[in-house]
């Protein structure tokens, strides 16, 4: 067994392609324990020979002696002829069995069986296109698929992006880009690295490099939430420029603005700034994971730091000064304690108008019977007696 072990599958969805003849291959991203991250493109038919070399390599996890000693899972034998309704509708089981898979005991999910067939191949990087065949056609699974595995969605073409200036790559799963360059996107994550690829080039980039062809990408973001959503800051960071907030691990912030560039406004008490993304957790959060990963990767660049950036269009992205942040939290600040206070004025009004209420005359008991003569006589006064008398 080698060093490399696998920590997490996960099923992207499935792509239709058209050469040399049209099939259907399912996109995987795989995280590794350097922390790496690598998608791979495989065949179902590759998948269930995988399947079944590896439960002749465990015959007792398989159940072939007893079946109540299987832990392996389950994977349905591939049809005749896969379409892509059947190619669509296996994907929940697809994505089941992978998180099964590497969860077994080290023994299996760590054997070099499973670590070599899911390790980066020379297609995976390179596949085999032709510019006269029409693009392939990619089916992305949706977040929440977990809840409703075959609720796909697409058919869904990639979006194109520009690059707006040249960017080095640090790593080797991120993707060195030119100016100019046409990159399909696959996967767009919220810390700002977005999955891409350019003809047989495939990797991570930052999205602050990357424009959309037909204007400004405003629409895509989240409009500012003064009230704010509580998170929890997971590594330290010092500000470099002057727009940005040092902070300490630990610190409680409340997120005011999501930027597609993973850089997002935050609040610390009344005072707000640029903090990395992938730096923060949402408040009551657990991941014991990202920590680690963390400490082990850098914050994407910022739009702002870009130097020879060349946009194609006329008019830029329209940015939000942290003058307007600030104003703005210390006016939804202020307006929230108003609303506390007034709402305490109301309370003692309905107190004050209540009790008039309470002072209203209540209604009269009966009148009791007049007392016989003999009791009048027994308890009334000499004076009183006399007159009776």
């Amino acid at each position: 067994m080698g060093d490399a072990f696998i920590r997490h599958i996960e099923l992207l969805g499935y792509e239709k392609r058209f050469f040399p003849s049209q099939h259907y291959v399912y996109m995987f991203l795989v995280k590794w324990n350097d922390l790496t991250e690598k998608v791979v493109y495989r065949r179902f038919t590759e998948i269930y020979e995988f399947h079944k070399a590896l439960k002749e390599m465990f015959p007792i996890e398989s159940g072939d002696i007893n079946t109540e000693n299987r832990i392996i899972p389950h994977l349905p034998a591939p049809k005749w002829f896969d379409g892509q309704r059947s190619t669509e509708n296996r994907q929940g089981t697809l994505a089941e069995y992978c998180y099964a898979l590497v969860n077994l005991p080290h023994k299996i999910s760590r054997c070099l069986h499973v670590v070599n067939f899911f390790k980066v191949r020379h297609d995976d990087m390179n596949p085999v296109t032709d510019s006269q065949i029409k693009k392939p056609e990619v089916f992305l699974l949706p977040k929440d698929s977990k809840k409703n595995p075959t609720d796909i969605t697409g058919p869904i073409v990639l979006q194109t992006y520009r690059a707006i200036a040249d960017y080095e790559k640090s790593s080797t799963s991120e993707m060195a880009l030119k100016a100019g360059d046409m990159v399909d996107v696959v996967e767009k994550s919220e810390n700002g690295w977005w999955f891409c690829q350019l003809k047989n080039k495939r990797g991570w980039v930052p999205a602050a490099y990357l424009e959309p062809l037909d204007g400004p990408d405003e629409s895509e973001e989240q409009e500012p939430n003064y009230a704010g959503e509580a998170y929890v800051v997971q590594k330290s960071y010092t500000a470099v420029e002057e727009d940005e907030l040092t902070l300490k691990e630990g610190d409680a912030i409340e997120v005011i603005h999501k930027l597609l560039d993973g850089w997002w406004v935050v609040r610390k008490d009344e005072t707000t700034g640029y903090y990395p993304s992938m730096y923060l957790q949402k408040a009551g959060e657990v991941n014991t994971s990202v920590k680690s990963e963390l400490r082990n990767r850098g914050a994407p660049p910022r739009r702002s730091t870009i130097r020879n950036a060349k946009s194609i269009h006329r008019q830029g992205r329209k940015k939000i000064s942290q003058e307007t942040y600030r104003r703005n939290s210390k006016k939804y600040i202020q307006n929230q304690r108003n609303a506390r206070g007034n709402s305490q004025n109301k309370a003692n009004v309905i107190i004050e108008k209540n009790e008039p209420e309470d002072n209203k005359p209540k209604a009269q008991p009966a009148v009791p019977p007049r007392p016989s003569k003999d009791l009048i006589l027994n308890r009334c006064t000499e004076s009183t007696w006399r007159k009776i008398l």
